[in-house]
């Protein structure tokens, strides 16, 4: 009998990053260095806060009289202006399973998560069949939505609510353009970035068949399938959607970092990262991926399968909630001037304000449950964050600045924020 090789250390060490645990400790790790003064670009104030949480709580007290909050997902969006346009869908789709619906929820919020990044400050979106015109992150989501339910990502036309390989490979950045009423005097952000990462999306699927087609035609939503699989007596972990989106939709991230042939896709280089092996100095967060696991849950759920451990998935480290612990003071830049500027997403800066923001919206989600009389296993860091601070970070933008912009300008591909 020969063992089987080993993978190198190097492979080992790399995937060790594609973890929410990771993003948690490194971040946390950041966190310290500026509590001791050695961040190059912030300080931090932890004195501040207690009244960060006050201004989390007038919100969630605001939005959310009961207190029942639901998780922080891309649900949310696509219920924006209070149409329950999920439900409609739900109620007229011709599945025959509970998990034929989950795969199709799994393809949209799969297409319309990767949509999601940061849309600019100009771009509208006007939802024809209620009037209504929508921005930012519930306009990507309502218009996300429409191109899936007008049939969009389908390639077969008596079943328009699926997203097809072959469809998302030859997606252009016209069509894209088309679906997002895009023109000259209604830009969008990074349509090229959103569009090359929908085909990578395409190609990755169509090339694994095994994984995306399982009981189909290969589709974003043949995940279900996977991560179904990881259950035990219908319970399944939050991070083990993680894992299962970082492991087999890593190749859809544009070519940054990559270790012992592992794609570690958003994951960022900062010298105070310590690590005792081949990542020192890698930060990763998996931003879009841990909003994708988020937004994932519920159609398990819906599919009759539990969901636990919601708060091994770390906050989310986007304008919205970094905004808030600028705009409140927890954290400073120590050159005023920086906030003046437009920084690239690989920068210190941005590697900083980002770590930051994880580590702290870990330290403020226990204020936050004292002031509203919750226990930890009552009030998960997925309700903090719909609740919540991203909530409170885009008040606070709107209170502070007239067109609701971040308090930092990040420069970005459509990628990542």
């Amino acid at each position: 009998m020969t063992d089987l090789p080993d993978l190198s250390s190097e492979t080992k060490a790399a995937r060790s990053l594609l973890t929410a645990a990771a993003v948690r400790e490194r971040s946390h790790q950041l966190l310290q260095a500026g509590l001791e003064g050695r961040l190059d670009h912030f300080t931090v104030d932890l004195g501040r806060l207690e009244p960060c949480a006050e201004e989390v709580v007038t919100t969630i007290r605001k939005a959310y009289p009961s207190l029942d909050i639901p998780f922080h997902a891309r649900w949310r969006h696509f219920a924006a202006g209070g149409h329950e346009r999920w439900d409609a869908v739900m109620h007229g789709a011709p599945w025959e399973t509970a998990a034929d619906m989950a795969r199709s929820a799994f393809d949209l919020a799969i297409v319309s998560v990767l949509l999601d990044a940061g849309a600019g400050a100009q771009w509208r979106y006007e939802e024809g069949r209620t009037g209504e015109t929508y921005i930012r992150s519930e306009g990507l989501a309502v218009a996300s939505f429409d191109m899936f339910v007008s049939g969009a990502f389908s390639s077969r036309p008596e079943d328009p609510f699926r997203v097809d390989a072959d469809v998302l490979m030859t997606l252009t950045p016209e069509d894209l353009a088309s679906g997002f009423q895009v023109s000259g005097g209604n830009p969008l952000v990074g349509l090229e970035g959103r569009a090359a990462l929908l085909n990578r999306l395409g190609r990755v699927v169509a090339t694994n068949p095994d994984i995306f087609g399982q009981v189909d035609d290969p589709r974003p939503g043949g995940l279900f399938d996977v991560i179904a699989a990881t259950s035990e007596d219908d319970e399944i972990k939050a991070t083990s959607i993680l894992e299962a989106l970082l492991t087999h939709l890593g190749a859809i991230w544009p070519g940054r970092i990559t270790l012992g042939g592992v794609d570690l896709g958003d994951t960022w280089r900062h010298p105070l990262v310590e690590a005792s092996d081949v990542t020192k100095g890698l930060i990763p967060f998996h931003k879009l991926s841990q909003w994708l696991s988020y937004s994932l849950i519920e159609p398990l759920e819906w599919a009759g399968f539990t969901v636990i451990d919601v708060d091994g998935l770390t906050g989310l480290p986007e304008y919205r909630n970094g905004g808030l612990f600028l705009d409140t003071g927890v954290i400073a830049l120590k050159d005023p001037a920086d906030a003046a500027r437009a920084h690239a997403v690989d920068s210190r800066l941005v590697v900083e304000w980002r770590a930051l923001t994880v580590a702290l919206l870990d330290r403020i989600a226990e204020p936050i449950r004292a002031k509203l009389g919750f226990a930890a296993g009552d009030f998960p860091l997925a309700k903090v964050l719909e609740g919540g601070t991203w909530a409170t970070g885009r008040r606070l933008a709107k209170e502070r600045r007239g067109d609701g912009s971040p308090p930092l300008s990040v420069i970005s591909d459509g990628t990542v924020f």
